[in-house]
C-alpha cells in the first residue's frame, strides 16, 4: 500500500506480470466517507457532515473560481443560479468552492 497523503484515500499498488512483461497498476481504495461505523470499534465516528449552507435570492456570494456574484435563483436544496457578470453559472450542492458574503 501506499499513502498519497490525503486523508482517507490510499493507494494500492499491484504488479501484473505476463509472459512478456511486468506492470505496476495503482489502484484507488473506497475513501474513508464511504466505510459504514461499526460501534464495536475502538476509533470514534467519523464526524457529522456540516449543513448544507442556505442562499436565499439577491444574496452577495464569492466563488474560487468565478469570483463576485449574486444569487438569482434558488433551486430548492440542490442548487443555485449565480450571475457573475458576464455569465451565469448553476452550481449544484455541496457548495464547497462558493460562500455567502
Amino acid at each position: 500500500m501506499y499513502d498519497s497523503g490525503q486523508p482517507g484515500t490510499v493507494l494500492l499498488l499491484c504488479w501484473r506480470e505476463t509472459k512478456e512483461r511486468r506492470t505496476l497498476k495503482i489502484m484507488n481504495s473506497a475513501s474513508a466517507g464511504n466505510r459504514r461505523y461499526l460501534p464495536s470499534s475502538p476509533f470514534k465516528p467519523p464526524p457529522a457532515a456540516p449543513p448544507v449552507e442556505q442562499f436565499e435570492v439577491d444574496d452577495l456570494v464569492t466563488h474560487d473560481k468565478y469570483g463576485l456574484g449574486r444569487v438569482i435563483l434558488v433551486e430548492g436544496d440542490t442548487a443555485v443560479v449565480v450571475d457573475f457578470t458576464p455569465r451565469r453559472v448553476r452550481i449544484a450542492t455541496p457548495f464547497t468552492r462558493m460562500s455567502k458574503l
